[in-house]
């Protein structure tokens, strides 16, 4: 017969199938958060000496055991076991060889179900710390593109098709206002999951007199929760979490797309550097940006996992249901690809090169001042802006007929469409004239790119 659990089995007369004790296991991944599962544990056994559930003796005993398993986990001499399910049996089991006895106290007041919700909340807690200081260095290596080329003109795309000249700093600030959302929607996030689990037991409390602020401000937790069943039960922060991680990993995938297009030979906008990129086997004069790619494709393993936990939590009814051990494998995979992402990224926007003259050239095709030439109508002719956009078509109508853009037209040529202009129109039709022009709040206008960096360079000291 096989030997019930000794942590549970009391119950049972016999242990599990080979099966059942392999889909029931989650030490394979739990493992992760042994860090957080002794912090609670020590912070636990310090309550229950406080308030006199258990003598200092014994508590100090297990804390001190605590560390010991803790030093064996990070040095790799730990025997973790599969019949012990998880991570908290684990310790727990290894703590009772250290300690005999006392260790037994150490589950005193709690379950595995407020245990395993205060772990994953540290793990979560910890892991958008560590994203945050990661966005925080992209968002550096943005601004410092923007002021490297706050004046370089670029072409400003819509539809991916030339619309008007930006230029390349301000095109990168676009990227830093995102990257500034994601890490607002992290903070958010975490503001929202800081109330500690730890004393809401199984589902009801606990009848001995635990000190749940206590373990609540030492392990920094703003609060307790405040209802046993919900604190069990919930699984928002990690959704949230993954939901602020999805939107932060299409961020990034726009920007990867964008590396991507802008490194092609069509393009010429950048050059990613060695590396950052590889080679072919077969073409020599292939550099390809698969980091760049390889990133944009991580983001389909992070919208994954918050559709897989969203549909594990969907269905469930209070409290605690074992569905919810499939949380953390979805988190921790989540968490892994956005880290690599980010890093991926800010190693690549630190290190590309713009190319300033294709940039500029790009501008200055596919009549991007049209815009400019229908605004110059209407400020110096009193055009209404309705005309002025047709008299403006008509003259790219007749550029394209003539296969050269709107500056290379002449000035009869553009009289001929309307008597009233004069050759004051070609100051508004060069690149750098238009995106000078464009001085209102967000514009891309140099000096406007330049505050704006400063402003970023604030925000990020």
């Amino acid at each position: 017969m096989k030997q019930s659990n000794q942590m549970w089995g009391g119950r049972f007369a016999e242990g599990p199938d080979a099966v059942m004790e392999a889909i029931n296991a989650s030490i394979g991944f739990d493992r992760r958060m042994a860090r957080e599962d002794i912090e609670g544990s020590r912070a636990h056994a310090a309550m229950l000496a406080a308030t006199g559930i258990v003598s200092d003796s014994d508590a100090q005993a297990i804390r001190e055991g605590l560390l010991t398993v803790l030093s064996e986990i990070e040095g790799g001499t730990f025997e973790f076991s599969a019949a012990l399910e998880d991570i908290h049996m684990n310790v727990e089991a290894r703590l009772k060889e250290i300690v005999g006895e006392p260790a037994g106290r150490l589950h005193t007041g709690r379950s595995r179900n407020d245990q395993v919700a205060t772990d994953f909340r540290l793990w979560v807690r910890g892991r958008i710390d560590l994203l945050d200081g990661l966005l925080a260095g992209l968002l550096g290596a943005l601004v410092s593109q923007a002021e490297a080329g706050a004046d370089w003109p670029m072409a400003g795309f819509t539809h991916l098709q030339v619309a008007q000249p930006v230029t390349w700093g301000h095109h990168m600030l676009a990227y830093a206002e995102m990257f500034a959302r994601d890490r607002s929607r992290l903070a958010d996030a975490r503001a929202r999951m800081n109330e500690c689990p730890l004393g809401a037991a199984a589902l009801a409390g606990t009848s001995f007199p635990i000190d749940r602020a206590m373990t609540a401000e030492a392990l920094g937790f703003d609060r307790p929760c405040a209802n046993s069943l919900d604190a069990v039960s919930d699984r928002d922060f990690a959704l949230e979490f993954l939901s602020a991680a999805s939107i932060c990993a299409m961020h990034l995938s726009r920007l990867a797309e964008e590396l991507v297009i802008w490194s092609t030979a069509q393009f010429r906008f950048v050059t990613l550097p060695d590396r950052w990129t590889t080679g072919s086997s077969i073409m020599p004069q292939k550099r390809n940006p698969d980091a760049a790619e390889l990133l944009r494709a991580k983001v389909g393993r992070i919208f994954g996992a918050n559709v897989a936990l969203l549909t594990v939590m969907k269905g469930l009814p209070l409290a605690y249901s074992k569905d919810m051990q499939e949380d953390k494998e979805q988190v921790f995979d989540a968490a892994d690809a956005l880290e690599l992402a980010l890093r991926a990224m800010t190693g690549m926007v630190r290190e590309m090169e713009a190319n300033r003259e294709p940039m500029r050239e790009a501008a200055a095709r596919g009549f991007s001042t049209a815009t400019d030439l229908a605004d110059w109508l209407v400020r110096e002719l009193g055009l209404p802006f309705r005309e002025a956009h047709h008299v403006t078509g008509a003259l790219v109508a007749m550029a394209e007929a003539k296969g050269c853009d709107l500056p290379d037209l002449s000035l009869a040529d553009m009289q001929g469409v309307h008597e009233g202009i004069d050759d004051g129109v070609f100051a508004v039709l060069g690149v750098e004239n238009s995106v000078a022009s464009r001085r209102c709040l967000g514009g891309t206008a140099p000096d406007q790119v330049r505050a704006q960096a400063a402003l970023w360079r604030e925000r990020l000291a």
